[in-house]
């Protein structure tokens, strides 16, 4: 194993940023100091964690726009975007920071004289956080804000692809004064993540990544009984109905597919169409995404930018060629995109019709920008293909009824339900997958039951 970690820019395949793996001793020390330091912030009052997590926020916040830029150099996003990326962060770290006092207030039982009884959230202590390149502060975010709102310390380990971040929030946090242990940041090798994931100081685990990645955590923790969040990604569907407004699909679902390269695990990977729009939808559909720019994401007219890395462009080249050969029918000429060609990270948009889910591209997750597009006939065959999937993160609706969207909705295998719009996270609500795309919840209320454990009193105030 080399002793440093390489981050590899997708805009050139250059080396970006090169930093040690944390030694066995630092590890240890790590994680020693987290539980050392933990024992004494959850007696911090919740509202002096928020003060001071508010100022890590603000200063943040400050170097946003340098922010913003690293996350185009690290991992490919256009720099249109990536400024996105901060307005995001800065929603969900205050809202969870807001409702905190309220979601880790004591439960009172009442109305039995001569008892006092309540249930209060203690926190679990150290929570390790492993997340993902794609959207680096969003998915980081969701865990490491509530965790220490809650009372746990953290330790953060960022994907290999975007290191820096880590680094960004430690530098917040380190100004801001938060006690010394209470959050940190390794560098790992898988086998040393593993590892901490099975150490005793680690009290839960939240992790976001493959399918894959997600039966590593469990196996790395099967030796203890240990609380864990895992968000996975998905074949996120949309179904677009015949009372639908049509150009607003057309509009926000090719967004939804094509944004930061279909490199979300939220993003719409497949489109089901009532037949009365079918036609009409795919015009529009394959027209707008012709009009996308590919090219350098420091390019500030640029909005596709390439993927992470060479090897996942020719994973979704792949499934689209699968496709073709089986009788798909690519709607996108890829020579119109002068900045695509194979061997290189850099990959036009495809739009696919006379898909099938046999296909590679209409049941396994993408992770790129490619649409497959399938015509029905009804709600009920809609919801039918919808649940053919062994992913179930998140579904869009595009209707004008919303009546009819809860009930589609209610039959759906997702996490979320969404009703013209998608690939939106909204703190206020739990983000959660069933199926494949992981188990236990981030962000709103029922993202803080999954950071703390129920501990009643029973206390007998008359005798």
């Amino acid at each position: 194993m080399p002793a440093t970690q390489k981050t590899i820019t997708p805009i050139d395949n250059s080396v970006y940023v090169e930093r040690p793996y944390a030694t066995a001793q630092e590890i240890a020390a790590t994680l020693k100091t987290a539980a050392e330091a933990q024992r004494a912030w959850k007696q911090v009052p919740v509202a002096e964690r928020g003060r001071l997590i508010s100022k890590a926020v603000d200063i943040f916040l400050t170097h946003k726009d340098a922010i913003a830029e690293e996350i185009t150099r690290q991992m490919g996003r256009p720099i249109s975007q990536s400024p996105g990326e901060m307005r995001g962060f800065e929603e969900r770290a205050r809202y969870m920071i807001g409702i905190a006092p309220e979601a880790l207030a004591d439960i009172e039982a009442k109305d039995k004289p001569g008892f006092t009884r309540f249930i209060h959230r203690e926190p679990l202590g150290v929570v390790f956080i492993v997340a993902p390149w794609n959207y680096p502060y969003l998915t980081s975010v969701n865990g490491v804000v509530p965790a220490l709102m809650a009372g746990n310390a953290v330790v953060l380990k960022h994907s290999a692809q975007t290191p820096l971040c880590a680094e960004r929030f430690q530098e917040a946090f380190d100004v801001a004064g938060l006690p010394k242990g209470i959050f940190q940041h390794l560098v790992l090798t898988h086998e040393d993540t593993a590892k901490v994931i099975a150490a005793p100081e680690t009290a839960y685990v939240n992790f976001t990544g493959s399918v894959a990645g997600g039966h590593a955590v469990q196996q790395a923790a099967l030796g203890k009984f240990m609380g864990m969040g895992l968000e996975l990604g998905g074949k996120d569907p949309a179904y677009v109905r015949a009372d639908a407004n049509l150009a607003h699909a057309v509009e926000n679902l090719v967004d939804g597919a094509m944004f930061n390269s279909g490199q979300c695990c939220c993003a719409i990977e497949r489109i089901y169409v009532h037949e009365s729009l079918y036609d009409k939808f795919v015009e529009g559909f394959a027209d707008l995404t012709r009009k996308y720019k590919l090219g350098n994401p420091l390019d500030k007219d640029t909005n596709l930018g390439p993927m992470v890395r060479t090897s996942a462009a020719e994973f979704v080249r792949g499934q689209i060629a699968d496709a073709v050969r089986a009788g798909a029918k690519a709607l996108i000429d890829e020579k119109a995109f002068a900045a695509s060609k194979p061997g290189t990270p850099y990959l036009a948009p495809q739009v696919l019709v006379n898909v099938d889910h046999k296909m590679s591209v209409m049941s396994e997750e993408s992770f790129g920008p490619v649409i497959g597009i399938m015509k029905v006939k009804s709600d009920d065959e809609a919801i039918t293909l919808m649940n053919d999937s062994k992913f179930g993160l998140t579904a869009a609706l595009w209707t004008m009824d919303e009546a009819a969207a809860k009930k589609i909705g209610h039959a759906i295998d997702t996490g979320t339900v969404y009703m013209n719009r998608c690939d939106y996270l909204d703190p206020a609500l739990a983000w959660v997958g069933v199926k494949d795309s992981g188990r236990g919840a981030t962000l709103s209320r029922v993202g803080y039951e999954m950071l703390t454990r129920p501990k009643s009193f029973h206390l007998r105030t008359q005798l």
